[in-house]
């Protein structure tokens, strides 16, 4: 009696009974293919990006739950952006992003973020683009920052 946790990174809605998922749950009994399916449902929104998954098993009973986490926060950048890498240096920017696709990314993020806002969130992801070298709407993170602290974008972050 107890329960045993299988964690996996897969590609959001191409999980598949292959490693590492199958060996992991084939010594449980488990229907892999119902789980893989409810895993493939459960991170669809995620395609293209590497989405932390565990499997949670009640080794008696073999009922088992999923935990999905959301991915990387620069992983979603570069996925909306189509790049491989932010940039080396912050002379030459990696790309530039539109405030809507920040605004996406921190909604699919949101579920995670118990209690905090979406404007939170959304500074958060910028945040992130800080770091990458990624310009918002052609200026600087820390530019377009202090805009939304100013409610200049509220009709977009809503």
């Amino acid at each position: 009696m107890g329960e045993k946790t299988i964690k996996a990174l897969v590609e959001g809605g191409k999980a598949s009974a292959g490693p590492p998922i199958g060996p992991a749950l084939a010594p449980m009994k488990l229907n892999i293919g119902e789980v893989v399916a409810k895993i493939n449902e459960a991170t669809k929104a995620f395609a293209g990006i590497k989405v932390p998954v565990s499997i949670i098993v009640d080794t008696s009973t073999k009922e088992y739950r999923l935990e999905v986490g959301a991915p990387a926060t620069s992983e979603m950048i570069k996925k909306e952006m189509g790049i491989e890498k932010g940039a080396g240096n912050r002379e030459a920017p990696a790309g530039d992003i539109a405030l809507e696709k920040i605004v996406s990314i921190a909604k699919k993020k949101q579920g995670g973020n118990f209690g905090k806002s979406l404007k939170d969130i959304v500074k958060e992801v910028i945040g992130t683009c800080e770091s990458m070298g990624v310009t918002v709407n052609g200026i600087k993170p820390k530019e377009i920052t202090a805009e939304i602290n100013e409610g200049k974008h509220d009709s977009i972050i809503k």
